[in-house]
């Protein structure tokens, strides 16, 4: 059995020893409405391009799993209705009844794993809801860099999530959780916050040498690398803040709950932005994929295990 298919780019790339950059495909189907997704997407991956590595954007289509889409897979994924949204507990499930699903983090980790693309860039992370005392809503994303392999570049935790919460867990289960270039931990549409990072990095040489260290070690799990959205293009956590809130509130009047709560609260802040909240979402997923390709490519200079 083929456990997944390759564009012709990415399978060129393997063959010559490029670097690579997985892309997950939830922002395409669950993330912003068509046409703007398609070109965000063909953006995210010229972003790759430019900086020297080779896109490889993730989905199950037809059950079949595609490590890279083809331009006609692309647009057709942009444009699909009821695509599932899959995550480790029901990713082998769309395969096998030859569904066509969308890959969050947690799923995306897991194809570039088996495809042995070692960096994936992303907006930011799933993690421990607000109230999970109550809900028990904590994302799959936080297991997931706890065992796979793969350096996770984003903006940090996603902000309507309970950050303090989301970085405790990472601790316990050992992901390193690294901020690039600050102090304080970035929190998705904000640059800064309030929160220390738990580690810091400044150069792509470095975050790489950090992946190539944890294998040395021994250790599993992926890595966190937290790059702050470009100053120009946040909204600063003083002003997203109260905007969260109402829309936590109006989720919880509604009674809206599970998978189904992120891409609600998502919709509500950008009609409370006034579309703000989109356009940094595309700004910091961009700035992402150019420090991932920079990533990659060190990764590709240095050896696959430190010198004894």
């Amino acid at each position: 059995m083929t456990l997944y298919t390759a564009s012709a780019e990415v399978i060129a790339a393997q063959s010559q020893g490029k670097p690579i950059v997985a892309l997950e495909s939830t922002i395409i189907t669950h993330g912003m409405p068509y046409p703007q997704n398609l070109e965000t997407a063909r953006q995210v991956e010229a972003d790759v391009r430019a900086e020297g590595a080779i896109p490889a954007t993730i989905a199950v289509i037809d059950g079949q799993l595609h490590i890279g889409l083809e331009e006609a897979q692309l647009e057709a994924l942009a444009q699909a209705k009821d695509v599932a949204k899959l995550s480790r507990a029901d990713m082998a499930v769309c395969m096998a009844r030859g569904g066509t699903g969308a890959t969050t983090v947690a799923a995306t980790m897991i194809a570039a794993r088996i495809a042995g693309i070692e960096v994936f860039a992303t907006g930011g992370i799933g993690g421990v809801h607000r109230g999970a005392e109550a809900s028990m809503d904590i994302s799959a994303d936080l297991q997931e860099l706890a065992q796979t392999p793969v350096t996770v570049v984003c903006a940090g935790p996603k902000a309507i999530l309970d950050i303090p919460l989301t970085l405790e867990v990472l601790e316990t289960l050992g992901a390193p959780v690294i901020a690039v270039g600050q102090d304080s931990l970035p929190a998705f549409w904000s640059a800064t916050s309030d929160i220390p990072a738990p580690l810091r990095l400044d150069q792509p040489v470095q975050l790489a040498r950090a992946h190539r260290m944890r294998a040395a070690l021994g250790l599993p799990g992926g890595q966190l690398v937290a790059n702050p959205v470009p100053a120009e293009d946040q909204i600063p956590m003083e002003e997203i803040e109260p905007i969260i809130q109402r829309a936590l509130e109006e989720a919880g009047d509604k009674g809206i709950a599970a998978k189904s709560v992120t891409p609600f609260l998502l919709d509500r802040i950008f009609a409370l932005t006034s579309g703000r909240s989109l356009a940094t979402n595309i700004a910091l997923v961009r700035n992402n994929a150019r420090l991932a390709a920079k990533i990659a490519q060190e990764l590709a200079a240095l050896p696959a295990k430190p010198s004894k």
